[in-house]
């Protein structure tokens, strides 16, 4: 069964240009030109990935989001926004879309983001089946990857998918030495050049949720001229 995609997008080109390359990929489309009829199919449908423009009549994108995220729809999120608008693309991370791409960008490029979002997907979702049990216990911190839920000393810690994503793959190797190209490729499912500030903005967020001084941190820890690394006893040890 071909995997299905739902692109909310209001210029009419744009969105027939996506339509026909991602059916030319053997995917699914349907199209929405407005925030508040994408929020209705994305609701009340079943897709495995939502491309979703910020800019949008009715209602925005990051509402679109909000929405979604605070209804428990876990549907990656693949945002399309405009080059000079960096708040929004970090206010679209905040609030759990998994990836963004700017205006313009090429279909190659978006065909790349859309096969490496559905494919950490079906890894996550295998990965949370074959280990529901694997509940990760270091220095007060308690990852439960069956309920994707995370508590830092019986204290519940929201946090969006790509967020639990990171944190549950550092938690799983702690002491080793990740570089930001490294964990774009195993977190995201890809790497490109200039996009290691993408893994920065989340590691930041993340240290704002669980680490009681961001600025002493005691769980992701930064080797400088390297990447970052977790620390604490290895999973299972308390």
């Amino acid at each position: 069964m071909p995997q299905r995609i739902l692109v909310i997008e209001d210029n009419h080109d744009i969105a027939h240009l996506v339509e026909l390359h991602l059916k030319d990929s053997c995917f699914e489309v349907e199209l929405a030109a407005d925030g508040r009829t994408g929020l209705e199919l994305a609701r009340n449908g079943a897709y495995d990935l939502i491309v979703l423009d910020i800019m949008l009549p009715e209602l925005d994108g990051l509402e679109v989001c909000r929405q979604l995220r605070g209804a428990a729809n876990q549907t990656p999120i693949l945002m399309l926004t405009a080059k000079s608008a960096e708040l929004d693309r970090v206010v679209g991370l905040e609030l759990g879309a998994d990836d963004y791409l700017t205006k313009p960008f090429s279909i190659r490029e978006l065909l790349a983001r859309v096969k490496a979002i559905l494919r950490r997907a079906e890894t996550t979702a295998k990965a949370s089946t074959d280990r529901a049990t694997d509940r990760i216990e270091i220095s007060g911190l308690c990852i439960e990857p069956e309920r994707r839920e995370v508590s830092i000393e019986g204290k519940p810690v929201e946090l969006t998918a790509r967020e639990f994503d990171l944190l549950h793959y550092f938690a799983s190797h702690p002491g080793r030495v990740f570089s930001r190209e490294q964990l774009l490729n195993q977190v995201w499912g890809y790497g490109h050049d200039g996009y290691q500030h993408t893994v920065n903005s989340h590691i930041n967020r993340l240290r704002k949720k669980i680490e009681r001084d961001p600025a002493d941190a005691r769980y992701i820890l930064t080797v400088w001229g390297v990447g970052y690394k977790f620390t604490g006893p290895q999973p299972g040890q308390g």
